[in-house]
């Protein structure tokens, strides 16, 4: 049998907390020593040892990679979480997703979910387990499913194209992705647009000790078919090809090359490419791992030439290598050449893929806007592609903090209450030290790159040291102190990121940031077979004699109008953690947690949300929950709101440095005033569960039972009788005919007399006097009744009931009709929920038949539904 307590607050961020004792806090914001690193960690540690690897800071959500299989994201869990209120269930990647939805269902504005987090962290698992839940959860139609699958399937192809073996990750992104879901008024997803950032081109000629090249050249030579490589004159040995064995891990135990090639293959028929388009893709991916055997030697005349042709005859237009070049430059023009292609041919897929996702419907829409981007690096040799990722990673980190700060500065005003201002690291300085207009660094790159004569990757170190060597956040061997001097070589400069020191080689710097062909290659290339390539690479750019911007600097300009795009709508955070390097389950490394937490800037994000307060709920949701605690507010509350918090928090004594009064909210400063808070109302909840079996002292057991009802007749007579002779039936009946009574409010009905069971069909009752014979309750025995509403086990037909309790038993009863009993000797124990279901357990004998009980607190209302439970 089960009782439920409803409490009927919105956002019930207090339902949990009595788990705290377990499993720590739910939210950060509750941590007592919140600005205690220790604590925080201590914390994480405690819930991930215990598989729950989500936590909250406010709406933020932190969640710890487990590197094994939880049983958390079935549909079941989705359909959980849909249309609950935010703090209702336990934290979870479903209630982010849920929520920006709700809210940009009812409020009808734009909103992005931010995952963020280094490599192997699980962002672009976060980011797929996010597009199945709308997927799953979102109205649909025939048409729509459509569009959800290609939303779907749009993933491994990009994975497919963008994705590689790392050091860190077997999966991991190498572009930073933004994706749009667009949602008509129905909330239905009816489209959908991707932006791709700074896809690594430099991993398609080279790739460290330990990683791969992107996935899609060892998915094709391992699942391809035998004609479909023959065609393209390729081996499925990827040794063969000097692209793909620089890492020395062309195989990986791991990953299912054949699987995911199937899964790319299905991928392309839905999401509408034509047969040609994968012909032509295809023949694209088979040219570079062509391009990357070509070997060249120097003739008498010092120009290179190539003596093995095995590989010409699969490259089109070979023209290219007609000109007369060194062996080196020849080199760098081929790696040049297949960077460059692979490059294009990446957005051509993204916008092709937009094609399919596009809503051609003109009416408004809404959208959630998915952003995977990649986290704060710092390897052992950090270049070119990790100075622009933490570069990226300090303009998030700013939006972060500018965007909470203003929420937070944003509600106090509303609330008129006085803003103190926060202390916290403003990254502003550094984003300058690296976006300023000519005097920072990405400008005085630029300007050694396009500068005339020879400019080197030291010439541009001796730029720096002059133009920004004075900076606080930058320095160089020649610049640092002795101590320092040691540990940076001469090539390398270092910059204090908020998350800490990053040493950068600048070997490398002004060939990655140029990324030029030879207009000779661009001419070959304009006029390749192949149709993407061709549209690529167009005639007109032979026309513009400008200049093309860097790639530094085309990707400040795409973050720029990235973050202006996010500035524009509502946020949601998540923010992934590594847990060990190993990929472990289990294993909880301190020192590396320790340095996720500072970079992804979870300490600062914390006090900021903290602003002073750990806790605001509007009045009538705090009334609503916590008002059994005063007897002025208990059970009802009549008066405005805010008066009858007041007299609540009065009554419970708190003092006036633990709270503010908002217009519209309670502010409470200390967790502990809420966990005391909320320990006095999980007593309460027990006091009044207990009290139905425990609470009252010794009567006498029930006498007797109703054993029949009498027919229409019968009963008016003794109800005349009753009314008529003065006694005190006329409670009962009252109280019998009632709705008002409410749970808690404890009925104590002595001297009441019931109707007797009578003798038989034709026995008639004395008129004028109190019944002596066998009764239905006797006198002093009623110790609490509330009216209730039973379901029919079968239809579920709902009948109106009452509840009556005496010391010993239980009753359901119609009227004067007692239609169930319950005896106490029977149960087995209680129980309590510690959610906002306020559901009460009454434990029986699985051999005894009971029904489920549901009663609402704040009501008085009962509900019997027609189940089984023991």
């Amino acid at each position: 049998m089960a009782l439920g307590l409803e409490d009927n607050t919105d956002e019930n961020m207090e339902g949990a907390l009595i788990a705290r004792d377990r499993v720590g806090v739910q939210d950060f914001v509750l941590l007592d020593s919140h600005t205690s690193e220790t604590a925080f960690l201590n914390n994480l540690r405690k819930r991930y040892q215990e598989n729950l690897i989500y936590t909250y800071i406010g709406t933020l959500l932190v969640s710890v990679n487990p590197y094994k299989e939880l049983d958390i994201y079935t549909v079941t869990q989705m359909q959980l979480y849909r249309g609950v209120n935010f703090f209702e269930l336990p934290p979870h990647l479903y209630a982010i997703a849920d929520n920006a939805y709700r809210v940009m269902c009812s409020e009808y504005n734009n909103h992005f979910i931010l995952i963020s987090g280094e490599s192997g962290a699980g962002k672009t698992e976060a980011s797929k387990k996010i597009l199945q839940y709308y997927a799953v959860t979102c109205p649909t139609t025939e048409q729509l499913q459509i569009v959800r699958d290609r939303l779907l399937l749009s993933n491994p192809v990009l994975e497919a194209f963008g994705n590689a073996k790392t050091l860190r990750n077997d999966n991991s992104s190498r572009f930073g992705k933004y994706m749009d879901i667009q949602f008509d008024f129905k909330g239905a997803p009816v489209g959908g647009h991707i932006l791709s950032y700074l896809i690594e081109k430099s991993r398609v000629v080279h790739q460290n000790h330990g990683e791969r090249n992107f996935h899609i050249f060892y998915q094709l030579l391992e699942g391809g078919d035998k004609d479909l490589l023959c065609w393209l004159g390729l081996e499925r040995n990827p040794q063969k090809y000097a692209y793909l064995i620089q890492g020395r891990c062309a195989k990986v135990f791991s990953i299912n090359d054949k699987n995911d090639w199937k899964i790319v293959r299905k991928a392309f028929s839905i999401i509408d490419f034509t047969e040609k388009d994968i012909e032509h893709l295809f023949g694209i991916v088979a040219s570079v791992l062509h391009l990357g055997n070509i070997q060249f030697e120097e003739d008498s005349n010092g120009h290179a030439i190539i003596r093995d042709g095995t590989q010409i005859k699969w490259i089109s237009k070979v023209s290219l290598l007609r000109y007369p070049l060194n062996v080196d430059l020849a080199f760098y023009a081929r790696d040049a050449v297949a960077k460059a292609i692979y490059g294009r041919t990446f957005t051509w897929l993204v916008n092709k893929i937009n094609g399919s996702l596009a809503n051609k419907d003109s009416t408004r829409k809404t959208v959630i806007g998915l952003l995977d981007i990649y986290g704060f690096e710092v390897l052992d040799t950090n270049s070119f592609e990790q100075f622009c990722i933490n570069y990226c990673n300090e303009k998030l980190q700013q939006l972060l903090i500018e965007m909470t700060l203003k929420a937070e500065q944003e509600e106090y005003e509303l609330e008129g209450i006085e803003w103190e201002p926060i202390p916290y690291f403003n990254n502003k300085i550094i984003c300058d030290l690296v976006e300023q207009k000519h005097k920072g660094i990405i400008s005085i790159l630029d300007e050694e790159c396009l500068r005339p004569g020879e400019a080197t990757d030291l010439s541009f170190l001796e730029k720096l040291e002059e133009k920004v060597g004075d900076h606080a956040h930058f320095v160089t061997r020649k610049l640092a102190d002795q101590k320092t001097r040691k540990s940076i070589d001469w090539v390398d400069f270092r910059l204090l990121h908020y998350a800490g020191e990053v040493t950068y080689c600048a070997v490398g710097f002004l060939e990655k940031n140029n990324d030029l062909l030879y207009r000779n290659l661009k001419e070959v290339l304009c006029n390749s077979k192949n149709g993407i390539i061709r549209e690529c690479f167009l005639l007109s750019e032979l026309d513009n004699r400008r200049r093309p911007e860097t790639v530094a600097t085309q990707f400040k300009n795409s973050l720029m109008s990235l973050i202006e795009i996010l500035m524009s709508k509502e946020p949601s955070y998540v923010r992934c953690i590594k847990p060990n390097e190993n990929k472990e389950p289990g294993k909880f490394d301190d020192y590396l947690i320790r340095h996720q937490v500072k970079y992804l800037g979870l300490m600062e994000h914390l006090r900021v949300r903290r602003a002073g307060f750990a806790y605001r709920r509007k009045y009538e949701l705090f009334l609503q929950r916590y008002k059994s605690l005063c007897p002025a507010t208990w059970p009802h509350w009549h008066g405005p709101a805010a008066e009858g918090v007041e007299r609540l928090i009065k009554h419970i004594g708190y003092k006036p440095e633990e709270y503010k009064l908002g217009r519209t909210k309670i502010f409470i400063r200390f967790p502990k005033t809420l966990f005391a808070t909320e320990d006095a109302f999980e007593f309460r909840k027990h006091l009044l569960a207990m009290s139905l079996l425990f609470f009252f002292l010794p009567v006498s057991r029930l006498q007797a039972k109703y054993k029949g009802c009498l027919g229409k007749r019968e009963y008016q007579k003794k109800r005349e009788a009753g009314r008529s002779s003065g006694t005190e039936d006329s409670l009962l009946q009252a109280v019998l005919s009632s709705r008002s009574c409410c749970f808690g409010r404890f009925l104590w009905l002595a001297s009441v007399l019931a109707w007797p069971a009578g003798t038989g069909k034709g026995s008639e009752p004395c008129s004028r006097a109190p019944w002596q014979g066998e009764t239905l309750i006797p006198p002093r025995c009623f110790q609490y009744v509330t009216p209730v509403i039973k379901y029919d086990r079968n239809g579920f037909k709902p009948r109106d009931r009452l509840l009556v309790l005496t010391q010993s038993s239980a009753y359901v009863v119609e009227m004067a009709k007692i239609k169930q009993k319950i005896d106490y000797a029977t149960l087995k124990g209680i129980s309590t929920s510690n959610l906002s279901d306020g559901i009460v357990v009454i434990h029986v004998p699985e051999d005894n038949k009971q029904k489920v009980e549901n009663c609402d607190v704040a009501t008085g209302g009962l509900w019997l539904e027609a189940r089984a439970c023991s």
